[in-house]
């Protein structure tokens, strides 16, 4: 069995969850896990239109009632927001490449930067720092951000996320050991409802 967990470093929604993960990695740490970069956004060089930053900040006011989540919300004033998240995703994968397990680190480190610094983790000078500041080698990760073997790798990420059908972030399942996947969050949802749901199909596994 394997956790399969689909999400984009820039899903506010995905922050959100990651107390959530945090657990489930604690708590079922003998249960391997997958993490597939969703992309919310391909790459783009023009302005997030106002109209979709007001949505997006609404929803970061939301989740925050919601569930508590801090957020900066200085960011909508001290940067110049595009709507390209396909960087992120990139930046996750080559950390992965240079240094096995340094994946979650970097999600990590971008919804840090991005949801609590006010950066923009849309820009590759942030993910390069970011990278550094890991203690990643600047040079090898700066090529490796722009190399055709990293997009080949999301290009894989993006179709298994579409194949499985996730749709949605954050997307939980659970890989059971003849290869079904079972959902346990479809979207945001609290420790309480993951667990009950992933007790659910562990049960039916025995």
């Amino acid at each position: 069995m394997r956790f399969l967990y689909v999400m984009d470093p820039m899903c506010s929604w995905c922050w959100a969850f990651a107390p959530v993960i945090d657990q489930l990695s604690n708590t079922y740490s003998d249960i391997p896990f997958d993490t597939v970069m969703g992309g919310l956004a391909p790459d783009s060089d023009a302005p997030m239109p106002q109209d979709l930053q007001q949505m997006i900040s609404t929803t970061w006011r939301r989740i925050e009632q919601q569930t508590g989540t801090r957020f900066n919300h200085e960011f909508w004033q001290n940067c110049a927001p595009r709507r390209s998240t396909y960087p992120a995703c990139r930046a996750v994968i080559s950390a992965e490449q240079q240094q096995a397990g340094s994946s979650k680190a970097m999600i990590r480190a971008i919804q840090h930067a991005y949801y609590l610094q006010a950066q923009n983790p849309s820009d590759a000078d942030t993910l390069i720092q970011l990278a550094e500041d890991l203690g990643l080698d600047r040079t090898t990760f700066t090529d490796q951000l722009y190399s055709e073997e990293t997009e080949q790798l999301l290009q894989q990420h993006l179709r298994l996320a579409a194949e499985i059908g996730a749709n949605g972030f954050p997307s939980l399942y659970l890989a059971t050991n003849d290869d079904k996947l079972m959902p346990i969050s479809l979207g945001y949802s609290d420790w309480t409802h993951v667990q009950r749901n992933l007790e659910r199909y562990l049960q039916q596994e025995k």
